[in-house]
């Protein structure tokens, strides 16, 4: 495996961490096509913590993001702070609620978000690098943040979130579910996974052509 892919998650669980399909779904075809990935996340408290059957907060109860993404990873995984643009080829992150209240605040800033200081100096290396970078489900509402305005991606075809992504500066490009949107000058691959999917079928035929097209921009 000589090609090596970063996985940035943001906890365990759509409602309050990375969501967990999206997440399986990008390791498998990663290991499809013979690559190899390592998985990170921020060590720090996660903004609250959803009981998944109801919806509803758990009170008085936290959880670190590092910790919980480690249920993903099989205990693979290394603190976000380690994660060096030149050890890897490309870097993915998928999507879940965790990335927009653990690695940036737009769950409750919207367009006014702050994102998290040690993802952006990890993205920034990437593309620095003109590194492939993938994004999927809410992850590329962040990207006016991370890595500039006037970079095409997608969130699917809600009209908030596109909004508040065109009033980041943002180029928001309207997409289904099974398809990709790619930026080709700032190599970035965007899919709207489950902001769209109903099911995990239609997540899948998405997520895996963003990997299989940041598979192709590493070659490039």
């Amino acid at each position: 495996m000589s090609k090596q892919v970063a996985v940035i998650l943001s906890g365990c669980g759509v409602h309050d961490g990375s969501e967990i399909y999206e997440t399986t779904l990008t390791l498998l075809r990663l290991d499809q096509l013979g690559l190899g990935y390592c998985c990170f996340a921020p060590d720090i408290a996660q903004h609250h913590v959803i009981d998944h059957r109801s919806g509803e907060e758990v009170e008085g109860e936290s959880r670190n993001v590092l910790v919980e993404s480690a249920r993903l990873a099989r205990g693979d995984i290394q603190s976000l702070d380690e994660l060096e643009a030149d050890e890897f080829d490309a870097v993915i992150m998928p999507g879940g609620f965790g990335a927009a209240k653990n690695l940036s605040s737009f769950a409750m800033d919207g367009a006014e978000m702050r994102v998290l200081d040690e993802l952006k100096e990890a993205l920034e290396g990437f593309h620095e690098a003109r590194k492939p970078i993938g994004l999927m489900c809410i992850s590329p509402v962040m990207v006016p943040h991370l890595l500039g305005p006037g970079i095409a991606v997608t969130i699917g075809q809600d009209p908030g979130v596109s909004g508040a992504l065109s009033a980041m500066g943002g180029l928001h490009r309207t997409c289904s579910v099974e398809d990709i949107v790619v930026d080709f000058e700032h190599r970035v691959v965007t899919t709207p996974a489950y902001m769209l999917a109903t099911r995990i079928s239609e997540a899948a035929k998405g997520i895996f052509k963003l990997v299989d097209r940041v598979d192709e921009l590493m070659d490039l």
